[in-house]
C-alpha cells in the first residue's frame, strides 16, 4: 500500500529499493505501487537521478505482469481517452512502437483505409520519430498520404472519430504528460518499461478488439496476464514487423486470439492464399509514399501486404467470416477503390477543420 501522506520523492524511494536490490533481493512492486510510481514520474514528482534508476533497473529485471497492470492504469487514468459512438461496431485498437519503423515498410497505413473502407473503425495511437529507434511514425505516414493529422484537439479527433471511425491519438498533442519520458529513451539508449506498456494502451474506453505488437515469447505472454488483470478480455498479440502489428508475408505468421482468460495460437500462412513474398524493405519516405499509393490504386509492390493484413484483421475483428472472406473482402476495397475514396474522404474532413 501507498502512503498519500508521504511526498512523493519519498513514496518513490520505497518503490526503487523494489526493483533496484539486485538479483537475489529485488522485489516485484504491487498494481497499486506500480500505477504510484508511474504517476509520480509523470508528474515530475520524482527527481531525474530516481527515474533514471528507476527505468534502467525495472528494464534489467524486466516487468511483472501486475506491475505492467498498474502502469496502464496510470495511463488511464492520466492519458486522452476516446468513446465510440451509439452504435457503432467495435474499433481495432492497434499497439505498436512509438519509437517507429527502419527496417521494413510499414502497411498498417493501407490497412486502415481498407479497414474504414469496410466499415471497421480503427484507433491508433504515436508519438513523434523517437529514440531509440528513430523510425518513422505513423503521423509521418498519414502526412506523407496527404493527411496531416497533427495539431489537432483531442475534440477535434473525437469528431473524426464519430464521423469516419477513424483516429490517431499523437502523444505531443494529447499526452503531454508521456514525452517527459523522451528524454531518458534518449539518455539510457534503452527502452524502458513504458515501451512494453505502449504497445497494451489504447485511448478508447469500451468495448474493443485491442492488436498488441511483441517480439519475443516472454513478452507475449507476460501481455496476455497484465491485460487479463486490467479487464482487456478481447485481445489479438501479432509477431508483426519490427515488434508491431503488421503481419509479414515473407514467412509464417504468430498470432494469438484471447478472449477472457483463454489464449488460442493462430498461425496464418501467406502461401496458403497466393500472399507469399519477401517483406518489402524500407528505403525513404517518398519511395514509400509512391507504393502506397500505388497499392490504394491496386497495384505495386505493396499490395500482396495490403492485402494480407486488411484481409486478416477484417477476419479477426468478424467483419468476415473466414479468411479468406476477408481477403476477397480486402481485393474488393481496392479493386473498386473505395479505399482511395476513403482517404480522399479524410482528407477533405481534415481541411475542413483548417478553413
Amino acid at each position: 500500500m501507498t502512503n498519500p501522506e508521504t511526498s512523493g520523492k519519498e513514496r518513490f524511494k520505497a518503490h526503487l529499493r523494489k526493483v533496484g536490490s539486485g538479483e537475489h533481493t529485488s522485489k516485484g512492486m504491487s498494481r497499486e505501487e506500480a500505477a504510484d510510481a508511474l504517476q509520480l514520474i509523470l508528474d515530475k514528482e520524482a527527481t531525474p537521478a530516481q527515474i533514471g534508476a528507476f527505468l534502467i533497473a525495472h528494464r534489467i529485471r524486466r516487468p511483472e505482469p501486475q506491475e505492467l497492470t498498474g502502469m496502464l492504469d496510470t495511463y488511464r487514468t492520466s492519458g486522452p481517452f476516446l468513446h465510440s459512438p451509439s452504435g457503432a461496431p467495435p474499433p481495432l485498437c492497434f499497439g505498436m512502437p512509438f519509437d517507429g519503423r527502419t527496417r521494413t515498410a510499414p502497411i498498417y497505413p493501407i490497412t486502415c483505409l481498407i479497414l474504414l473502407a469496410s466499415s471497421q473503425p480503427v484507433v491508433l495511437q504515436g508519438g513523434d520519430r523517437m529514440p531509440i529507434k528513430y523510425g518513422i511514425t505513423a503521423i509521418d505516414l498519414f502526412k506523407a498520404l496527404g493527411l496531416d493529422l497533427r495539431g489537432l484537439s483531442l475534440n477535434q479527433v473525437q469528431e473524426g472519430f464519430n464521423r469516419h471511425g477513424f483516429a490517431l491519438v499523437h502523444q505531443p498533442d494529447h499526452f503531454p504528460l508521456a514525452e517527459s519520458l523522451i528524454s531518458y529513451r534518449e539518455e539510457l539508449g534503452k527502452r524502458p518499461p513504458v515501451a512494453s506498456l505502449e504497445l497494451m494502451w489504447t485511448a478508447h474506453q469500451g468495448n474493443h478488439l485491442l492488436v498488441s505488437g511483441f517480439v519475443h515469447p516472454p513478452t507475449e505472454s507476460r501481455a496476455w496476464e497484465a491485460l487479463r488483470l486490467a479487464d482487456e478480455t478481447n485481445l489479438i498479440t501479432v509477431k508483426g514487423l519490427e515488434g508491431g502489428t503488421d503481419l509479414p508475408i515473407g514467412r509464417a505468421c504468430i498470432t494469438a486470439r484471447v478472449v477472457g482468460d483463454k489464449a488460442e495460437r493462430l498461425i496464418l500462412h501467406p502461401r496458403d492464399h497466393g500472399c507469399h513474398e519477401a517483406d518489402v524493405e524500407w528505403t525513404d519516405e517518398t519511395t514509400w509514399t509512391q507504393s502506397a499509393l500505388a497499392a490504394l490504386q491496386n497495384r505495386g509492390p505493396l499490395l500482396k501486404a495490403a492485402r494480407w493484413n486488411a484481409g486478416a484483421y477484417l477476419w479477426f475483428s468478424g467483419r468476415s467470416s473466414t479468411l479468406t472472406d476477408g481477403l476477397q473482402q480486402a481485393s474488393e476495397a481496392l479493386a473498386s477503390g473505395a479505399a482511395l475514396q476513403t482517404l480522399h474522404q479524410l482528407q477533405s474532413w481534415r481541411k475542413d477543420l483548417s478553413i
